[in-house]
């Protein structure tokens, strides 16, 4: 498959990370092959404008990076579905976003001669345009193969995130860390607003959002190793 820095891009998932990722990449240049059904399509139009609907196997067949965006308990089966039809491209770039999978996940696709690649921009997307100018400002944990690793890398900048290498056999904690922080935060925020509206506070939300952001930041400003000083 010949590649000149400009790719053809399939997604497969239209929901809240995949159409926003295309888009992403859009923007850095590539072209944007086709994307599958969604729930609601109103929303990936506005994200990908223009962009083919298209059923799974002819976004494959068009593709050279297809972008695999779909549920966790799906992403297994999905990837082994589409070995296994004999949907695979020798070198096509199979990229998925699940925090909790590196790229052995993959590994069937690869057999048939697929390039996997786990990228997972470290933020909660909201699925609109919105989030392009979060991943600015976004992490994203990358794993794969070491001699295809400076692929995954460069496709994490590609979206506007600073790659970090995550090793395969790290993934389970690294799941549980996104998770964690991910999962109390709205816990928190939710019992707290909770409370403010139990006693009449209006806007509990906007009422919070200052407390909220300077609290995570000086926790995450606590978090961060002080630069030695050397002089």
């Amino acid at each position: 498959m010949q590649r000149d820095g400009r790719l053809g891009v399939g997604i497969i998932g239209a929901g809240r990370v995949g159409p926003v990722l295309g888009a992403a990449l859009a923007g850095a240049g590539h072209q944007i092959t086709g994307i599958t059904n969604g729930s609601d399509d109103e929303r990936v139009a506005a994200v990908l404008p223009g962009a083919p609907v298209l059923e799974a196997p002819e976004v494959l067949r068009r593709s050279e990076l297809v972008i695999l965006a779909v549920p966790h308990g799906e992403l297994a089966p999905t990837a082994a579905g589409f070995a296994e039809a004999g949907l695979i491209q020798m070198g096509q770039l199979l990229l998925h976003t699940d925090p909790a999978f590196g790229y052995e996940v993959l590994r069937p696709a690869a057999e048939r001669g697929a390039i996997p690649l786990a990228v997972h921009p470290a933020m909660t997307f909201t699925g609109t345009s919105m989030d392009l100018r979060q991943l600015a400002a976004t992490y994203a944990g990358v794993s794969a193969p070491a001699a295809v690793l400076p692929i995954a890398q460069a496709l994490a900048v590609e979206l506007g995130c600073e790659p970090i290498v995550i090793a395969e056999g790290d993934r389970e904690a690294y799941a549980d860390a996104i998770a964690t922080v991910t999962q109390f935060s709205r816990q928190i925020v939710q019992q707290a607003t909770g409370n403010l509206r139990e006693i009449g506070v209006e806007n509990p939300g906007g009422f919070l959002s200052s407390l909220v952001r300077s609290t995570v930041d000086q926790a995450l400003a606590e978090a961060t190793p002080a630069i030695p000083d050397t002089l």
